[in-house]
């Protein structure tokens, strides 16, 4: 006979929660770091109880604006490389809907992020609850659906049972490679507080591990010999490699190959900015040293990166029209991207499996040394614009120059949308792996301050750096007077 617990809906979440466990560098952690709430209307008594009542197991966190705590979620997600994540809950109404931009900056960019916004009374005698936004035509609807569109897994819990299948499906999307994204379940609030008698094998803890797909062997031989044939092959290191921590074979194969790098915002760091083969930022906010180098190539690896316009340059910067795409990435949809050869896999799996097919194999010796020289030139370049004046008002690549002297590559410099993406990209020289944290996939303006604090979290060891664009107001030399 199975074995059963009487517990509330929002008591067997909390505690599904707390049994969830990563393991990172051989140590076994909770893969949930946390739950950030704001409570009111619709969540305080169900799940703020139940949450009180693991505190040791699963702490939380106090906020005071939806999205800030959302977003200091998710840099906590993306410090720790997907590996760990945290939950989000609020109230209905204008809770739920403040982390709306959010959730959409984390669908962007393949981040984990759990949102549990309140919701309405499942069985709809109180309506209108306070904070309901009333549909006229649609009795089922409620704000929460805002969110439907920005959540890789969307759920309604209106009985307590549901939410066993509801939690099973938002853990294999939380850590899928290809399916990561935010999840969202909506959380009636009559529901939260129904009990329910739920089987104790429900709360077993639990190991999650990295999913590394290897590559097909059809898809490998094609990429495989695209290389072989080029003469002046490029990679473009996206976000996905620092997600699977590819850093150690994307060095390997440049080294044994002779292949320059160059990166996206999101990749940026895959390499150390010295490495004699990282042509670092590409695109629009791109180096000198790798946008001359994509204008000619004649093959391109595009690993982990969703190739944005931005990357891209809406598609005017590869001039080659004889040029081939090779689309490694875990997602299929990204792979495939504007006619690529797709290789769908880890990218770390990948990229081993690509050097040791290519063993033997270089490119020609005037691309790579033509690659290393460019990079000299930028760097002389670069030291110009970001050298030391007396200038009154110092430009941005002054001062981000004088901070990188300061505080040199061993912290993380984390920054989001505004003038300051187009100049750290190509300007700030990362050294470790994630010390370049850009929020650049959504353009979210206001994810700084809860990022450096998510960030923060995430690498208590880390010095993290947050830089955001001010403005300088000039004050006239006169200005009028009034009664």
């Amino acid at each position: 006979m199975t074995k059963t617990i009487r517990l509330t809906m929002a008591q067997a979440l909390t505690r599904f929660l707390a049994q969830q466990m990563a393991e990172i560098d051989g140590k076994k952690v909770p893969i949930f770091g946390g739950v950030w709430a704001i409570f009111g209307h619709g969540n305080v008594a169900g799940v703020g109880e139940a949450l009180y009542q693991v505190r040791d197991e699963l702490p939380t966190f106090r906020a005071h604006n939806e999205q800030a705590m959302a977003h200091a979620a998710i840099a906590y997600a993306k410090s720790n490389f997907r590996r760990r994540f945290m939950a989000a809950t609020s109230s209905i109404g204008p809770g739920a809907l403040n982390m709306v931009t959010a959730a959409a900056l984390a669908h962007v960019n393949r981040l984990p992020v759990l949102f549990l916004p309140g919701d309405v009374f499942a069985n709809r005698i109180p309506d209108p609850v306070l904070q309901q936004a009333e549909d006229f035509s649609d009795g089922t609807a409620t704000v929460n659906d805002c969110l439907r569109p920005v959540s890789r897994y969307f759920d309604r819990i209106t009985r307590p049972e549901q939410i066993m299948p509801a939690l099973n499906r938002a853990m294999q999307v939380l850590t899928d490679p290809a399916e990561c994204g935010p999840v969202t379940l909506a959380l009636c609030q009559d529901v939260q507080a129904e009990a329910y008698d739920y089987p104790e094998s429900f709360f077993a803890e639990r190991l999650w591990t990295q999913r590394r797909a290897r590559p097909d062997r059809q898809e490998l031989a094609a990429a495989v010999a695209a290389l072989k044939s080029a003469k002046k092959p490029l990679v473009i290191a996206g976000g996905g490699v620092l997600y699977s921590q590819a850093s150690d074979e994307l060095a390997k194969l440049a080294q044994d190959a002779g292949i320059p790098v160059c990166e996206t915002q999101g990749g940026k760091s895959s390499l150390p900015d010295d490495h004699p083969l990282n042509m670092a930022a590409v695109g629009v906010t791109g180096t000198s040293a790798a946008n001359r180098l994509a204008e000619e190539a004649d093959v391109v690896l595009a690993v982990g990166t969703r190739l944005q316009d931005f990357t891209t340059g809406s598609w005017a910067l590869f001039k080659n029209s004889g040029k081939t795409m090779i689309g490694l990435n875990v997602q299929p949809f990204d792979a495939g991207k504007h006619q690529a050869l797709p290789l769908v896999a880890d990218a770390a799996e990948g990229l081993a499996e690509l050097g040791a097919a290519l063993k033997g194999w270089k490119a020609p010796s005037g691309w790579t040394d033509n690659a290393i020289s460019g990079k000299k030139d930028w760097q002389a370049d670069a030291g110009k614009v970001t050298a030391s004046t007396n200038a009154a008002y110092p430009s941005d690549a002054q001062v981000i120059g004088a901070v990188q002297r300061a505080m040199g590559s061993g912290v993380v410099l984390l920054h989001a949308a505004g003038g300051l993406p187009g100049e750290l990209h190509k300007l700030w020289q990362a050294g470790a792996p994630g010390s370049y944290h850009a929020e650049y996939g959504f353009s979210t303006m206001g994810y700084e301050i809860a990022g450096g604090l998510g960030g923060n979290m995430a690498q208590p060891d880390e010095e993290v750096v947050v830089m955001i664009l001010g403005l300088i107001h000039m004050t006239p030399p006169t200005r009028p007077r009034y009664k």
